[in-house]
């Protein structure tokens, strides 16, 4: 891999896009949300029963969810009862599907126990299965050495003042 940013002491890493990334969805159960929201999850108590957290925390994360504009509420009601919210992945929560792939597709192959992966990501026209790769603009696939890192338009010189 060529290194582009060799001195690394002579760049900031206050701009970073991972780092903010993590800044919204770094903590497992925010992951375990969305992981529901990309299956199909909707209500309240669903999310919080299938991520095995209590009403108070998946309210304060689906309530920062929302607010970060990952998922959206939608009214629904069922006949005789009260208005209620479902969760929805908006277009920006569903650009992190692919995230999400990538790491169950890390996690099946190395933290999966013996009797193997607990679900199958599949391709609902054809049934094959769905993996994550990385593939440069040209359509290339790219392997991870095969990656050169380059200082981006936000790039800070720790030399800036």
């Amino acid at each position: 891999m060529t290194d582009y940013l060799a001195d690394r002491d002579a760049w900031l890493t206050t701009n970073c896009s991972i780092a903010r990334t993590l800044d919204v969805v770094g903590n497992r159960s925010t992951l375990l949300l969305l992981r529901e929201a990309s299956m199909g999850t909707r209500r309240f108590d669903q999310f919080a029963a299938r991520v095995g957290i209590s009403e108070p925390v998946a309210a304060a994360r689906l309530k920062q969810l929302v607010a970060d504009g990952l998922l959206k509420r939608r009214p629904y009601r069922e006949p005789g009862q009260r208005t209620r919210d479902e969760y929805v992945l908006t277009d920006k929560g569903a650009q992190l599907v692919p995230v999400l792939v990538a790491l169950r597709q890390w996690g099946d192959t190395w933290a999966a126990d013996e009797a193997g992966p607990s679900v199958r990501v599949e391709h609902h026209d054809c049934g094959a299965e769905v993996h994550a790769v990385l593939r440069c603009a040209a359509g290339h696939d790219v392997a991870a050495d095969a990656i050169d890192v380059r200082p981006g338009p936000g790039a800070l010189r720790a030399d800036r003042t």
